[in-house]
């Protein structure tokens, strides 16, 4: 499945000369929020060739609507800080010669104010659906609420994928630089890249756990399911049978293969012989599936506890830092993190470990099959829970 996409947009090009006097970096990013809706002009081709101007101003209206009333752009450092009624979102950017944006860069958004574990609590308990949250210190609960419940996960479920390899490795059975050359049969939807590699492409083990990991490559993942066995990842997530591939997901999600999706429902007995037949079926195309909800017990299911256990086995691999989620790296000594969602589904976490040597875990998920979550709220009580530890 997709990963979850933070508010990041940083690229640079190169620019061409307009007829007017330039503005401040301030101005500029004040402009985003005050002269709605954005205009072309205000940005560089090279940018709006990267990113088209509807994905920048999705952005801006997910910021708008999902903390409030916009209240203003300070300088904090040579960066700035965006607030708004209910949050505070760190911003970046940069101009060219004439003014025009080349570079624009939002981090998750920040609590406005700290907020105590028992105010955290009641703020998770409002989010409609279903919510499980865990903070560990060691093996040491610090804050929970409903721990132990299964929801899905979306693509936090490659914690086990990973877990299922490193095994192999430390017994001895396979190494790192293994190579195996990339099979038609494990490419899959975004996000990720490696299925528009060439079939037959050779990447090491390492390569496709990086991808896995890092973006949250669903190819990647499919081909280390393959290689490490099925059943073997099954032994570390037992109520997850079949273990579905991304590709088998997706597949049964197709609207289209809505008979499919009820014969899978119809006896979990015979699920994992239907999977050859799914198999033979088409991708759907993506936009499937930037609605709504869809299907949402066609996913992986796992309890933040079960989540903190399996990160906890993965963390000190040096590709799990490379993607540090929300947590800011200068914070900690180091950040290991994996998240997931797709519609109505949303993971983050993150294993973390202090500059005096402490470590913790904090996973929190949240599942509503009715509708689309307010992924900026659930990402400033994130960010607080982190921010509580530092």
């Amino acid at each position: 499945m997709k990963p979850v996409r933070f508010m990041a947009l940083l690229l640079f090009g190169l620019l061409l000369a307009v007829a007017q006097a330039p503005l401040s970096p301030k101005a500029a990013l004040e402009r985003l929020f005050t002269e709605r809706p954005a205009r072309a002009e205000w940005f560089a081709p090279a940018f709006l060739q990267q990113v088209p101007l509807a994905q920048v101003e999705a952005i801006l209206q997910q910021l708008l609507g999902g903390l409030g009333r916009y209240e203003g752009v300070e300088p904090d450092g040579p960066n700035f800080r965006v607030n708004f009624e209910r949050g505070v979102v760190p911003a970046q950017i940069a101009l060219d010669s004439e003014g025009r944006i080349q570079g624009l860069f939002f981090r998750p958004p920040q609590p406005k104010a700290a907020l105590t574990p028992e105010q955290l609590l009641a703020e998770y308990r409002k989010l409609p659906g279903e919510v499980s949250v865990l903070v560990l210190e060691g093996p040491q609960e610090r804050l929970s609420l409903n721990a132990d419940r299964a929801l899905a996960v979306g693509s936090s479920f490659k914690l086990a994928v990973l877990e299922a390899l490193r095994q192999q490795i430390e017994a001895g059975q396979r190494r790192w630089s293994d190579t195996v050359p990339l099979r038609p049969e494990w490419k899959s939807l975004p996000s990720g890249t490696l299925q528009n590699l060439p079939d037959g492409t050779p990447l090491s083990l390492e390569q496709y756990a990086t991808q896995m990991i890092s973006i949250s490559d669903n190819t990647a993942t499919d081909a280390l399911i393959s290689i490490v066995g099925r059943a073997e990842v099954e032994k570390l997530a037992p109520r997850n049978r079949p273990f579905l591939t991304t590709r088998e997901a997706f597949v049964l999600k197709n609207p289209q293969n809505r008979e499919w999706l009820e014969r899978y429902r119809a006896n979990p007995a015979e699920r994992a012989a239907l999977l050859p037949q799914l198999a033979r079926l088409p991708l759907p195309d993506v936009s499937v599936f930037a609605g709504g909800p869809v299907a949402l017990d066609v996913e992986w299911f796992f309890s933040t506890r079960e989540l903190c256990a399996l990160m906890g086995r993965v963390q000190a691999l040096p590709l799990m830092s490379l993607n540090p989620g929300l947590a800011n790296p200068a914070d900690w000594q180091r950040v290991a993190y994996k998240g997931g969602s797709e519609p109505g589904v949303l993971n983050l976490t993150t294993w973390l470990t202090a500059k005096d040597g402490r470590q913790y875990c904090v996973s929190a998920t949240w599942n509503n099959p009715q509708a689309r979550l307010d992924e900026n709220q659930f990402f400033l009580l994130y960010t607080s829970l982190l921010n509580s530890l530092k």
